[in-house]
């Protein structure tokens, strides 16, 4: 028998707020994160599992979604795309969750996809930027992130300012790496940009002296770097080591300015990297309080501060999906991956709204986020130059 459980509100309110005892012993709903908890890129998984662990908190303190606490089932593709393939089968199979975030690198996502067709269920795609996660035809992909190509026109109108001549390209040999190449390359060249040399190094090479000899050579200005935190670091320092003179542009919104400048050093001075959370400047975010409260509890929380670039992904991540599950009213995979197309949130990044991508009648789902740009400068993160007011 469901009992009832009656409590004032105020002495003078004249109020009864009626609260059901049953919810509270409600299943929690299961949302299951698949991120790289182990591995070359342990780092940022990491800091997306911290940022939906606290978008997982803040839903459960406003009571949950539909009166049901949220619970996350973490797994760690340990950095490895056929990791990433069984944990999405665990995750559907043995944790019976409905839905899923994850996860993170573009190969890892790839790997995991075809679990999501096999099974019917959702995911929502925080990190990966390959092109091919939503042109592929997997209509249970939903992403919040950018693809490269989206990334790529949001730095063109910062090209003038920029005054790049000649790029050469230097980036993690994964669906990432290369599909980053292709995608700010075309943009370049339709701005009658030279294109120089282009190397490739392993996602757990530790020793890119040969690659930046042969860009050292190549008589660019600028140099695209497109891989993970960790690895941008040792380019720093390698190029620095030898003297290789170019302006250096991170793509794919994972250098960590914050974490460059307390392990790269002097390295990382006038360094400029794309990000899609700007944690040194809340006010400037699309909501100001949301952004502000973010940082505040991740920093409440004490982990560290330069892991807020990676860290909103996971708590955006959760929102839309706690926000789908709100819309769909209940959490069972189809009603959800229906109900994903009805969200319409403000996250840390900005608005989240999915539109159709992919081949008709098999369409993905992806937002259109927002894209900044930082400068390392005086040893701390900055707006450019040509961007301050």
């Amino acid at each position: 028998m469901r009992r009832w459980v009656l409590t004032w509100i105020a002495p003078t309110s004249l109020a009864l707020v009626i609260v059901s005892a049953g919810v509270a012993q409600q299943d929690p709903i299961k949302i299951g994160v698949i991120a790289p908890l182990s591995g070359p890129v342990a780092a940022s998984g990491n800091y997306v599992r911290m940022g939906a662990e606290i978008a997982r908190d803040w839903i459960n303190a406003r009571g949950g979604v539909h009166g049901r606490r949220v619970a996350l089932l973490v797994e760690d593709n340990k950095s490895d795309p056929k990791e990433a393939a069984g944990a999405a089968e665990k995750l559907i199979a043995r944790g019976q969750v409905p839905v899923l975030m994850g996860a993170w690198g573009s190969s890892m996502t790839l790997a995991a996809m075809p679990k999501l067709e096999e099974y019917g269920v959702p995911m929502v795609v925080e990190t990966s930027s390959a092109a091919s996660i939503t042109k592929r035809g997997n209509p249970w992909v939903f992403r919040i992130s950018p693809p490269s190509e989206m990334e790529a026109l949001g730095l063109e109108k910062y090209l003038g300012a920029l005054g790049i001549r000649q790029a050469d390209f230097m980036a993690v040999n994964t669906d990432w790496g290369r599909g980053a190449v292709t995608a700010f390359g075309d943009m370049l060249r339709r701005h009658n940009a030279g294109i120089g040399a282009v190397e490739f190094m392993d996602q757990a090479a530790t020793d890119m002296n040969a690659q930046l000899t042969k860009i050292r050579s190549a008589g660019g200005d600028t140099l695209f770097l497109t891989t993970s935190v960790e690895q941008i670091t040792l380019v720093l320092k390698q190029a620095q080591e030898l003297r290789v003179a170019r302006r250096i542009i991170t793509t794919g919104g994972s250098s960590s300015p914050s974490q460059l400048v307390k392990q790269a050093g002097a390295a990382a001075e006038d360094s400029y990297h794309i990000v899609f959370f700007m944690p040194w400047f809340p006010e400037a975010m699309p909501d100001p309080n949301l952004a502000k409260a973010f940082v505040d509890e991740w920093t409440r929380r004490g982990n560290p501060f330069e892991g807020l670039t990676e860290g909103f992904r996971g708590h955006d991540g959760i929102a839309t999906i706690a926000e789908a599950i709100r819309i769909a009213s209940r959490a069972e995979p189809q009603a959800i991956r229906e109900a994903l197309w009805k969200v319409s949130l403000m996250g840390l990044n900005g608005p989240i709204k999915f539109e159709k991508d992919g081949p008709a009648g098999r369409e993905s789902g992806q937002s259109r986020p927002s894209i900044f740009l930082v400068q390392i400068k005086g040893g701390k993160a900055a707006l450019p130059a040509f961007l301050r007011k």
